[in-house]
């Protein structure tokens, strides 16, 4: 597993290797945002994830997570614990680890 001193760095290095789909967590799935293709916890698989804590609170905190499908699309989604994230945390949560 890499270290990334930055969310950026993190999401460069995934891009660059293959991880090109954004997947965002909704009320039911997990939707990749270029494809449109719309995913259950149990078809996705994290090979990979990183923690970035902000400058401030454990609120500033941020989580990225590679992740495959099981129809082979890769792609990220970022997870941040502000107040304002819009993801579901917990269809995240079901998403198996490698």
């Amino acid at each position: 597993m890499n270290n990334f001193d930055t969310l950026s760095q993190a999401v460069n290095t995934l891009t660059e290797n293959g991880f090109t789909e954004d997947f965002k967590a909704e009320e039911k799935y997990i939707k990749a945002l270029y494809s449109k293709k719309e995913y259950l916890p149990k078809e996705l698989k994290i090979v990979e994830y990183f923690r970035f804590e902000g400058m401030g609170s454990p609120e500033d905190e941020t989580e990225l997570f590679a992740i495959i499908a099981n129809d082979g699309t890769k792609g990220t989604l970022v997870m941040s614990y502000s107040a304002v994230h819009f993801q579901n945390i917990a269809l995240i949560k079901e998403i198996k680890n490698q």
